[in-house]
């Protein structure tokens, strides 16, 4: 056999294109888009997976199920998500950030969700800060 024998490069091109389609053009060309909420549809992600239903059915078929259950073929959301954060001169107490959350239109009954946030001295206070952690979720 050669090395540019028919039934081989058939093969090898068949292989090839079997490959990039399995993995998706919208995953390969944004994998940072993986998870991301359905939006409007990417026309470049959408006609680069067209193009392998051009070749063959199957691979362009493969890789549009793959970009639609990774929500690659989507564009990402132009109002993202976003932290409106507040800074406090002064500690404040439940009625300054009552009002606060009123003023905002958010709802009350935040006192449940508050998670003290705090900055270990060393790598030491942070350890054992992860296993008291874990101390207290085996005791529940």
């Amino acid at each position: 056999m050669s090395l540019l024998d028919p039934r081989r490069a058939v093969a090898t091109a068949l292989i090839a294109s079997l490959t990039l389609a399995l993995a998706g053009c919208g995953t390969l060309f944004y994998p940072e888009r993986k998870g991301q909420l359905p939006g409007r549809i990417d026309p470049g992600v959408a006609i680069a997976d067209g193009i392998g239903l051009l070749f063959f059915i199957v691979p362009g078929v493969i890789a549009y199920a793959i970009d639609f259950s990774n929500n690659t073929i989507y564009l990402p959301s132009e109002a993202g998500a976003g932290i409106d954060a507040t800074h406090l001169d002064d500690p404040a107490d439940t009625a300054q950030v009552d009002a606060l959350l009123a003023s905002r239109g958010l709802p009350r009954g935040w006192q449940a969700e508050v998670v003290r946030v705090e900055r270990p001295r060393d790598l030491g206070q942070a350890l054992a800060w992860i296993e008291a952690s874990r101390v207290d979720l085996a005791a529940r």
